[in-house]
């Protein structure tokens, strides 16, 4: 049995000696290492995580907040929680949120492994396998989470008008704002991210969201006060769209 972790902390080396840890030990598969709380809960919609170990003490977001978060938006599915901490006077307020287990720093690779080995036998007693995969869709995600300046920005699909790429960054345009957000990412990175029900690719620079469209001509189309060219390798996949939303 293996378990998907990921490590949290603000301390770059503390964060590097867990995701050390977790890499050699041999049940255990480092999925993701954030420097903060936020950063983890983009994680934790990115990937299945089975246990996190935590810091407790970080800016913007806690551990114990992350923890009580999870707690309420998973009930029977959080991830188990490893809290590290340097402080001992947390031990109480972690238990309190369930917490697995407990580590105070500095701790070495033999107190790490007991924390790590208690998650196993945990999951071995109390928790079934995972059932097969079947037919039925996950439900799908409303919103994305976008790196604009320093922070983690939640965007909901329905607000996004469309997105222009440039040279470093995404331009995103949103319903009622008169400035884009500016988000340092690609628009590749981003159209792998969106539904493909609800938004296209027309022109290697824009991505629309086609319940915004409202109009089209031959060669683009219409959003609000701007016409979106249609080319190249796109055209063939709107025509095709196109065809079923016109019968």
């Amino acid at each position: 049995m293996t378990l998907n972790c990921i490590a949290v902390d603000d301390e770059p080396l503390a964060l590097k000696l867990v995701c050390a840890y977790i890499e050699q030990t041999p049940f255990l598969k480092l999925v993701g290492c954030y420097d903060s709380a936020i950063e983890a809960l983009q994680g934790l919609h990115e990937h299945a995580v089975d246990l996190i170990f935590l810091d407790i003490q970080m800016p913007n977001l806690n551990g114990l907040n992350l923890a009580k978060a999870l707690g309420r938006d998973r009930i029977g599915t959080a991830p188990m929680v490893v809290f590290t901490t340097a402080y001992d006077q947390y031990a109480l307020e972690g238990y309190k949120v369930d917490a697995l287990d407990y580590l105070l720093k500095p701790f070495g690779y033999d107190e790490f492994l007991r924390a790590a080995g208690k998650a196993r036998s945990y999951v071995e007693r109390f928790r079934s396998p995972a059932p097969a995969p079947v037919a039925l869709p996950e439900p799908e995600e409303e919103y994305l989470f976008l790196k604009v300046e320093y922070q983690l920005v939640r965007v909901a699909f329905r607000d996004i008008l469309y997105m222009e790429g440039m040279k470093d960054y995404v331009k995103i345009y949103t319903e009622g704002s008169s400035k884009p957000l500016l988000s340092l990412t690609s628009l590749k990175a981003l159209e792998e991210k969106l539904p493909s029900r609800r938004f296209m690719r027309l022109h290697r620079s824009y991505i629309v969201s086609l319940e915004r469209i409202q109009a089209i001509t031959k060669n683009s189309v219409q959003i609000g006060n701007i016409n979106i060219q249609i080319r190249g390798q796109y055209k063939e996949p709107f025509s095709q769209f196109l065809s079923r939303w016109t019968r």
